[in-house]
């Protein structure tokens, strides 16, 4: 079983207005191989909990099937099991994030597997297959004007594991509490 463990802290300033955030989100969320982890300074930084812990709210009633661009992103065939996870990804009850996460439940470990039933976030559980992300597309939700949206941000990314291989794509729409608590 995986610990849920408070994510190291980083001191991390923060740009005043909510659409110079969502910048600087989407510059981080860019620049670092785990978004969990990103989402974990932010947490700190904004002080939304002590300490700064993000969970995973699972949907266990959502099934979405892998589309055939997906499944060759993920470089798996038509007959190996690809799971659909579907989260939110709170901070001391603040929605960082919504994701959909599709991945080859073979490419983790039993542990691994077993851990991602329960609310630990898939970064955090995938982090000693020591992964990266490669950006398939990102959408800014909000041009700045008027009131700012739940959602503000979306990435779509592949995780790929230490040895080259995909384990995950993954659909992330980052979500107002980040930028504008």
């Amino acid at each position: 079983m995986i610990a849920l463990l408070p994510l190291a802290v980083v001191p991390l300033a923060l740009p005043e207005s909510a659409f110079e955030r969502i910048a600087r989100l989407d510059a981080d969320l860019r620049a670092d191989p785990s978004a969990t982890a990103v989402l974990g300074r932010w947490c700190a930084a904004l002080k939304l909990a002590d300490p700064p812990t993000v969970v995973a709210v699972v949907d266990r009633g959502a099934a979405v099937a892998p589309d055939a661009a997906t499944r060759a992103r993920l470089g798996v065939g038509a007959a190996e099991p690809v799971v659909y996870r579907r989260v939110r990804l709170t901070c001391g009850g603040v929605t960082l994030s919504e994701a959909e996460n599709w991945y080859v439940p073979s490419r983790l470990t039993p542990a691994m597997n077993a851990a991602l039933t329960g609310d630990t976030p898939f970064g955090t559980v995938i982090k000693p297959l020591k992964p990266t992300r490669r950006t398939l597309a990102v959408e800014r939700l909000w041009d700045g004007q008027g009131a700012v949206p739940q959602a503000v941000l979306r990435h779509n990314a592949l995780v790929i594991g230490g040895d080259g291989r995909a384990l995950a794509e993954v659909r992330e729409t980052y979500q107002r509490g980040l930028v504008a608590p």
